[in-house]
């Protein structure tokens, strides 16, 4: 099998897997990440609702201020930060982390503590 066919089935596979398992828990909202080579974005999705609560990303002005480049584990940690802020602003304590595809290492563990270090419970 092509290498990138067994990359994107394994990907296909940790998603679903991930998912599933954020299903169970759905009195919860879903801290959604999204990461890509130059930038890292998050948002805490209420899926009973179907809306967005918060949302922070390396484009942000807040965020551009402080970090050169988007896509290294300083700019996830200061994306962690800013959506602990922004979801205490909005009354929220605890989430369930859907980090998608990715594993949890490297700018989606960073983010992670960062989210936990600004009171937010993973």
């Amino acid at each position: 099998m092509d290498k990138n066919k067994q990359i994107l089935k394994k990907r296909k596979r940790r998603s679903s897997s991930v998912r599933n398992k954020l299903r169970k828990h759905s009195t919860l909202p879903r801290l959604c990440v999204q990461r890509s080579l130059k930038h890292f974005a998050v948002q805490v999705i209420d899926d009973a609702e179907g809306k967005t609560l918060a949302s922070a990303s390396t484009r942000d002005k807040a965020v551009k201020g402080k970090v050169s480049y988007g896509g290294n584990c300083d700019a996830a940690a200061e994306v962690g930060k800013m959506i602990a802020e922004k979801a205490s602003a909005a009354g929220i304590t605890a989430v369930k982390l859907d980090r998608g595809h990715n594993k949890y290492h490297g700018r989606v563990k960073a983010f992670a503590e960062a989210a936990r270090e600004g009171g937010l419970k993973l």
